[in-house]
């Protein structure tokens, strides 16, 4: 009550949030080479998508700032009724090292456009880019304490956001696994608000009607993306019989041609795994499916003699049962399926804990409506993959979180609805 920033015009919460976007345009070569320093994520890649995705972010949001407002509404009696749409106080967010910078936004935008403040901690592999948003966020004025940004192991640093009496809502990106535990911590303390972004396990399914050389492509990109390191990776292809084997031809044609190495240097499109226990989750995993009985079309060892790079690898005649269709693999390795029906595809497609994203490519807008409003995923893409934006809500059903981030629906996750009734003498309707 009566702080800087509780007391600050709504309006000028938005420019704050537009002139730390202008800063981070200005820093974005410094933060891409960063990005790429820490991560192993292909510089281009983090310059042109992850920096540009941070811009646009803070932009939406800093434009959000002074449209947040409740109702008034006419209940019954001589009262005049109103809400009002509160900050919720302090937040705790945790974010992962897939996509450092851009996560730094995703979380602290629309809480910082509701009035609230914010204990954010970079995972321990990848700091570097959140420490110097710190320090752009002190240059554009933000009032001192209002982003605090606290690097640390998820053991320690993590654990006390989740179990912090003082913290009022936690926002996590990550495992499932450490979600449950996150949600676990918020029930044995203050009850506090909870948003979590976890696992995926997503189908992309591929009609025999669909552009055949688009769909191979999309899929490609929609599953070796970031070296496969994305929650929203495609990483169970469904294709339709009648094309398999040539969608299959095709699929290994693009992983063989993808050049690995520096992500520093141009013409690599792939560059190392986050560290040493992913590379060796991933291998494991592979092995599984050659031990399971998938076909290993391409890839499937590790890439050089030095550092941790992996070829890019294709499974085809995988099976619902085998551990590389069941398990977030992370890394990049594609699983092609073969399917006959609709009605098939749907079933095997929802048959997962998960549920993320999904894809279906067909021309037949009747099938896509179908397929579409069947699927037991938070977004799904029809003719596309990956269409991330700002403006569209992000986020999953069953074990792949709860809330939404993105869009105009994030600002529920950071709001509190107040009703405010007052006795009036005389009623006007």
């Amino acid at each position: 009550m009566g702080s800087t920033w509780r007391s600050m015009d709504a309006s000028n919460r938005g420019h704050l949030l537009n002139r730390l976007a202008d800063l981070v345009e200005r820093d974005q070569l410094l933060l891409a080479t960063l990005e790429a320093l820490d991560s192993g994520k292909v510089f281009l890649m983090a310059f042109f998508v992850d920096l540009m995705a941070t811009i646009k972010t803070l932009r939406y949001y800093g434009g959000w700032a002074d449209k947040i407002h409740g109702k008034t509404i006419p209940t019954d009696g001589e009262y005049f009724t109103y809400t009002r749409h509160e900050p919720i106080g302090v937040c705790g967010q945790i974010i992962p090292w897939n996509f450092p910078v851009m996560m730094f936004a995703w979380k602290i935008a629309p809480a910082l456009c509701c009035g609230n403040t914010v204990v954010i901690k970079p995972a321990e592999q990848t700091p570097l880019t959140a420490l110097h948003m710190a320090a752009l966020i002190k240059e554009a004025g933000f009032p001192p304490g209002v982003v605090n940004v606290l690097p640390g192991y998820g053991q320690t640093a993590g654990c006390a956001i989740a179990h912090h009496m003082d913290i009022d809502k936690v926002a996590f990106t990550g495992s499932t696994a450490v979600g449950k535990l996150i949600q676990k911590a918020a029930g044995d303390t203050n009850l506090k608000r909870v948003t979590l972004e976890l696992g995926g396990k997503n189908p992309n399914i591929v009609f025999a009607d669909c552009d055949l050389e688009y769909a191979v492509e999309q899929a490609h990109s929609g599953l070796f993306f970031n070296q496969g390191q994305c929650c929203l990776a495609g990483s169970r292809v469904f294709v339709e019989e009648s094309i398999y084997e040539e969608f299959v031809r095709r699929s290994v044609e693009k992983a063989r041609s993808k050049a690995l190495g520096n992500p520093l240097l141009p013409g690599v499109d792939q560059g190392p795994q986050i560290d040493q226990k992913q590379f060796d989750k991933i291998m494991e995993l592979i092995e599984s499916g050659k031990k399971e009985g998938a076909t290993l079309e391409c890839g499937g060892s590790a890439g050089g003699q030095r550092g941790l790079f992996i070829q890019p690898t294709v499974f085809s005649n995988v099976t619902d049962d085998m551990r590389i269709a069941k398990e977030e693999i992370f890394g990049p390795v594609q699983q092609i399926m073969c399917f006959r029906s609709v009605k098939e595809v749907i079933q095997r497609a929802n048959a997962t804990h998960y549920g993320l994203a999904a894809g279906v490519f067909t021309n037949d807008i009747d099938k896509a409506l179908t397929v579409s409003s069947a699927l037991q995923a938070g977004m799904v893409w029809v003719n596309c993959y990956n269409a991330m934006s700002a403006q569209c809500p992000f986020g999953g059903f069953k074990m792949s979180g709860n809330g939404r981030e993105l869009g105009e629906y994030a600002l529920q996750e950071y709001t509190e609805v107040k009703a405010v009734t007052i006795k009036i003498s005389h009623k006007n309707s």
